[in-house]
Order: C-alpha cells, then structure tokens, then sequence
C-alpha cells in the first residue's frame, strides 16, 4: 500500500517550501510544484521521502492544467493538494501590470488547478483541497487592491465548493489557510502586524490541515481581528 501523499503547489519558497519539509517528515510522498524547477530539484533531493517535480506556470492556464494532471496520474492516490501558488505587490501607483499578475495567479491560475484537483478527487471518491487564501482577503486594502480582492475570491471560491461537495455528498474535505503577516517576501513594508516565522506558521498550517479543519487563521489570534471586522461600520473601515 502506498504511504499517503501530498501536492504543494508553490513548493519552491516561503510557507509552500516549509510544508513541503514538513509533510515529508510525517511520511508524506510529496508532489512538488513551481515555475523554479530547479529549486524544486533542490527540495526533492534534500526531503527524506520520495518528491516528484513538476515545473508549473500557473498563469498558463491551459499548459498548467495539462500538467496538473501528469502529475497526479505519476503520483497516484493522492490524498491532499495545498494551492499555495500567490502573487502580490504593494501597489500605491494602481501599475496595472502588478494587478494583473495577482489577477492572473491568484485568481486565474488558483481556479484553474482547483478545478483539475475537484475532478480527481471526485473520480477518485476522496480528497483534501487545501487554500491558502489571507487576512487580505478580510477588506479592500488600498496598498495592493487586486491582492486582497483576489484573496478574497479564493476564500468565497473554496467555500462554494465546500458547498458543492456536500450538496453532491462528495468524500472531499476543503481548508480555508488565512494567514497574516509571514516572514516571507510577500510580508512586504516595515513594522509589519503579528508577524510571525515560517517555521510557526507551516506548523499551525501542518496541524489545521491534518485536522481537516474547515477555515483557520495563522497565527490564531487573528480571529479576532476578523470578527472585529465584521462588526465594524463602513465609515471605519474606509479609513483604516
């Protein structure tokens, strides 16, 4: 019998590098996936259990798609696949191209690939979707516009699909990851708020999924940033 496994898209950085690591040393046969093949190689050599490297655009939609699924069907019996894959840029001057690369890989490319994991999973009878959508996702920001709107896509999408599966009574488990503020290059700007490691926030993120917890926030104590929000008026909100 196989040992379970996991696919990480966006494995080649940040808190997709770290899950990466992470899983593979609770066993985990790990599908690697990234624009960056070869510090992909790089991971796969160095996690202790098996990785498998699929170099992925996920702003390609089609070609992206295409390869998805190569690497699933190599795989086989996959359990868990963490959409990780996200672009953003503090944008002050609304640069178009800087919305478009959020708009392309956080919305375009996430929904593309998720909808090549929902097909399988569903053929297959079980699954876990894994989203890592973020506190952005919570209100409009002005610093970076098309990233919080495409983070809150990603959190409404995977609750749509959530929906769907239990209304087909579907063996599929979907996670909501909202993190904050990572020390990561997207933690962009000084005196960033509760930011924390990666290691914390890939073992936070490592210990939701395997609960298959439905929405989680990393770290914990931004749940109660999120219920202030909902309970705050517009005229706040709009000078925040």
């Amino acid at each position: 019998m196989d040992s379970k496994s996991v696919v990480i898209i966006g494995a080649s950085s940040g808190i997709g590098k770290g899950l990466a690591y992470k899983f593979s040393q609770n066993g985990y046969r790990v599908g690697l996936v990234a624009r960056r093949i070869n510090l992909l190689k790089e991971i796969a050599e160095d996690i202790p259990t098996r990785g498998y490297v699929k170099q992925i655009d996920v702003t390609e939609t089609q070609k992206a798609m295409s390869r998805m699924k190569e690497l699933l069907k190599e795989m086989k019996n996959v359990d868990i696949v963490v959409l990780n894959a996200g672009a953003g840029n503090i944008n002050h001057e609304l640069d178009w191209q800087k919305e478009e690369i959020s708009i392309q890989t956080n919305i375009l490319g996430f929904t593309s690939l998720l909808n090549v994991v929902y097909h399988y999973f569903r053929k297959q009878q079980s699954g876990h979707i894994v989203g890592i959508s973020s506190i952005a996702a919570l209100f409009g920001n002005r610093y970076s516009p098309a990233y919080s709107a495409s983070k809150t896509y990603i959190s409404k999408y995977l609750d749509g699909i959530r929906n769907k599966t239990i209304h087909d009574n579907l063996n599929i488990e979907i996670t909501d990851i909202m993190p904050g503020f990572v020390d990561t290059k997207m933690a962009q700007g000084e005196h960033v708020f509760w930011k924390v490691s990666v290691a914390k926030a890939v073992n936070q993120i490592y210990k939701a999924i395997i609960k298959k917890k439905k929405r989680v926030y990393i770290p914990k104590r931004w749940r109660l940033i999120a219920w202030l929000i909902n309970l705050l008026p517009d005229f706040i909100l709009d000078r925040i």
